[in-house]
């Protein structure tokens, strides 16, 4: 009998059951990102780290944000996705 009422509730949309799981599966979704954005904070926080006293990593960031580059240097923008094309020099 109580399988029954179990079963019943599962399946009834009115019961809430149906919401709770649906919330269950949304809250797993939103700790993924939250994990996933703490990750990527971790990173940037290293990086803002390094700008402060690492010249490297402030020539990097110059290049890479403003496109700069030395004289004599060629820059190379590839685009995701592009397929590589043969080099004939």
């Amino acid at each position: 009998m109580l399988g029954v009422a179990v079963a019943a509730a599962w399946l009834d949309p009115d019961s809430g059951i149906r919401r709770w799981r649906d919330l269950r599966a949304e809250l797993e979704v939103a700790e993924q990102r939250i994990a996933g954005l703490e990750a990527r904070l971790s990173r940037l926080r290293v990086d803002a780290e390094a700008l402060v006293d690492d010249e490297f990593a402030i020539e990097r960031a110059i290049r890479e944000d403003l496109s700069y580059a030395r004289r004599g240097e060629t820059i190379l923008r590839l685009r995701a996705g592009d397929p590589p094309k043969p080099w004939n020099p």
